[in-house]
């Protein structure tokens, strides 16, 4: 088989999520950056892009003869392709719960996080106050979910990376964890001294340290050596 091809983008959450992903599983593969800065974002758009995915979105992955899009279907190859280590429960109820967090973090959370992005001057308004109520809902629940685990699902698994990378993005957009969830901020810790997770989030804090940008004050250590961007407040 040939060596995997993951077209990504340095702030792009999903492809993150693959990347980390990628690393757990010790898998092969080659990152192509697509064309991103801060004023256009992600154009133009890269031609491979849009010839695979209909939503001329990232993550696209290419190996072989397949191309496909979509983080949760990459997941799901990954884990096919390389059963071991596992990264869904063994236990079907389990699994399920597991796909289960891993869908609402994308799908019921991360909306929240994306229309606080566009509403970054007006935090003490009515439309991001209720964004920031939503997540601070989700954040409860998940501090209920992990219990007495370490992890979410019992066992490292696709649902941490996935909450993970979307709470990153809402620590940056002011959809913090408090003193109210002492169990999720000790599972965010435990994910930051994972390789595989500091591999992606390393590259991820230089680049925003590169455009001037804030940075979550639990990845400070993952800032260049000599570089001084301000950590979010």
């Amino acid at each position: 088989m040939n060596r995997m091809r993951l077209f990504y983008g340095p702030l792009n959450m999903f492809g993150a999520k693959v990347q980390i992903a990628a690393f757990e599983k010790g898998l092969d593969f080659e990152i192509v950056m697509v064309p991103f800065d801060m004023d256009r974002l992600y154009e133009p758009k890269h031609p491979e892009v849009c010839r695979i995915n209909p939503k001329r979105q990232v993550p696209v992955l290419i190996h072989d003869d397949l191309e496909i899009f979509d983080s949760t279907q990459i997941f799901e190859y990954f884990e096919h392709l390389k059963p071991e280590p596992a990264l869904w429960p063994a236990e079907p109820a389990a699994r399920a719960r597991a796909r289960l967090i891993e869908h609402k973090s994308d799908e019921v959370y991360f909306p929240h996080i994306i229309r606080l992005m566009s509403l970054q001057g007006q935090l003490g308004e009515e439309p991001a106050i209720a964004a920031l109520e939503s997540a601070g809902r989700f954040h409860a629940e998940m501090e209920r979910t992990i219990g007495a685990n370490d992890y979410l699902s019992g066992a490292y698994s696709f649902a941490d990376i996935a909450f993970f990378m979307a709470q990153l993005f809402g620590e940056r957009m002011g959809a913090r964890l408090t003193d109210a969830h002492p169990k999720l901020v000790a599972w965010r810790e435990r994910m930051t001294r994972r390789p595989a997770v500091r591999k992606v989030a390393g590259p991820m804090v230089a680049y925003l340290v590169s455009v001037g940008r804030s940075i979550p004050p639990f990845l400070a250590d993952l800032k260049p050596q000599g570089e001084a961007a301000p950590t979010a407040p």
